[in-house]
């Protein structure tokens, strides 16, 4: 799908849009995680919008010609990916429309608006909110911006594993929150490329095991249905581009609760004081859930993926 030249392009074409978000240990907590290794967790809640959708988005701009975008941006999103794109279609100077599902959190729908997207409900999930978008790309001439199954979007989210090595080489295992798959694919693209020894771990919620079912099935699986309320992390289907860089980089995925994901944001706000959506306090509920893919491991980086007052009522 892409290679790590096609991610240190994106890193020098986004360079000047977004943030270089900071490393901070996961110590001095007064309940600590349950596992041996020291943990850091990288807080890319503090990127511009809030998560790490921002790379993507920007990247999948900065390599589309003006005039595909003339008529505007158009995409569905659980949250974090609207939120980017509103902000992507600012920069350009477009307007931008989000489908949303009815499970989005009513808080981003602000913020989108607030970036002045037009944002609309569509459906209980995420393909509905899909379908509704391609349709409205179709009779409108609006330029869609798909969440993942996107080379320059999927590039773009692997400029994080690019600052994460930056920043620190010494671990080995980094585990990532997953709705349909493109920031594993790029974050394990890059890792993989410049530390194969390296351990990905993905993390999925109860409801909406996407990538485990794939990956137990050997081939892309449709879920039945989804049943996390977490949207941001809800996902149907992923892509077969994405399917196979994920089975050929991630070493183990681990399944969490809508309200393990919620507790550990809650812990993300009483400890540290981080404001993490449920998707963004994902790698903290593993690491919470005493999985033993994380017995052996020595040094974990978790990555605080996406921003929100969940945790903090």
């Amino acid at each position: 799908m892409i290679s790590i030249d096609d991610i240190e392009t994106a890193r020098e074409r986004i360079a000047s849009y977004v943030r270089r978000t900071p490393i901070m240990e996961a110590a001095h907590a007064r309940d600590r995680l349950p596992v041996a290794a020291s943990v850091m967790m990288k807080l890319e809640l503090h990127q511009v919008t809030g998560s790490f959708k921002a790379r993507g988005a920007i990247n999948r701009l900065l390599g589309t010609p003006k005039y595909q975008i003339a008529a505007g941006i158009v995409t569905a999103s659980g949250g974090n990916h609207g939120l980017a794109v509103a902000r992507t279609a600012r920069v350009a100077g477009v307007s931008a429309v989000v489908f949303v599902p009815e499970t989005v959190s009513p808080a981003k729908v602000e913020k989108m608006r607030g970036w002045g997207a037009d944002v609309r409900i569509a459906g209980a999930e995420w393909s509905i909110s899909d379908k509704a978008a391609r349709d409205y790309a179709r009779s409108t001439g609006a330029s869609y911006f798909h969440p993942f199954a996107d080379p320059l979007v999927v590039a773009g989210q692997g400029t994080l594993g690019l600052e994460i090595l930056d920043q620190t080489w010494d671990f080995d295992t980094i585990v990532v929150a997953v709705g349909g798959g493109g920031l594993i694919a790029g974050l394990s693209t890059a890792i993989k490329a410049r530390r194969p020894e390296a351990r990905i771990v993905a993390v999925e919620p109860v409801g909406s095991p996407t990538l485990k079912a794939s990956l137990d099935a050997g081939e892309v699986v449709t879920l039945p249905d989804v049943t996390s309320s977490v949207a941001t992390l809800s996902c149907r289907r992923t892509d077969e581009r994405v399917f196979e860089v994920v089975r050929r980089n991630v070493d183990d995925v681990v399944l969490v609760s809508d309200e393990a994901m919620l507790e550990a944001a809650r812990w993300l706000w009483f400890e540290f004081g981080l404001a993490a959506d449920l998707s963004g306090a994902a790698s903290i509920a593993a690491l919470r859930s005493g999985h033993p893919t994380f017995a052996d491991c020595r040094r974990i980086c978790a990555v605080v993926c996406g921003a929100g007052a969940d945790g903090t009522a």
